[in-house]
């Protein structure tokens, strides 16, 4: 499985309203997104490939349970993820939830 079908299958095992990127007319809903790599290189080769990025939970609901969702789907997937921040947007009303994470490809070297 490549790292963006782990990312894809983390956030939909939680729910559909989820987009690459761009945010959804919605009142609760996933936005991910990849930043970087941190690939390991050996004897000149990548090695190892990761992609880093971020997952964005927009949310009106206080507590929402998919919050809690998203990081045991990340864990049963193998996908190590921290929650760098909580923040209330008083312009939206919107609860924004942000998480860091690391996804490798299973040993498909194509990407």
């Amino acid at each position: 499985m490549t790292w963006y079908e782990k990312i894809i299958a983390a956030h939909t095992a939680v729910t559909d309203a989820v987009s690459h990127y761009e945010r959804l007319q919605s009142d609760r809903y996933f936005v991910w997104q990849e930043e970087s790599r941190d690939d390991f290189m050996a004897d000149g080769i990548h090695a190892e490939k990761a992609v880093t990025g971020t997952t964005d939970l927009f949310t009106k609901l206080e507590f929402d349970p998919w919050a809690e969702a998203l990081e045991q789907s990340m864990t049963a997937m193998g996908i190590p993820w921290a929650l760098e921040s909580v923040q209330y947007e008083d312009d939206t009303g919107f609860i924004h939830l942000e998480w860091t994470w690391e996804a490798t490809d299973d040993g498909d070297d194509t990407v």
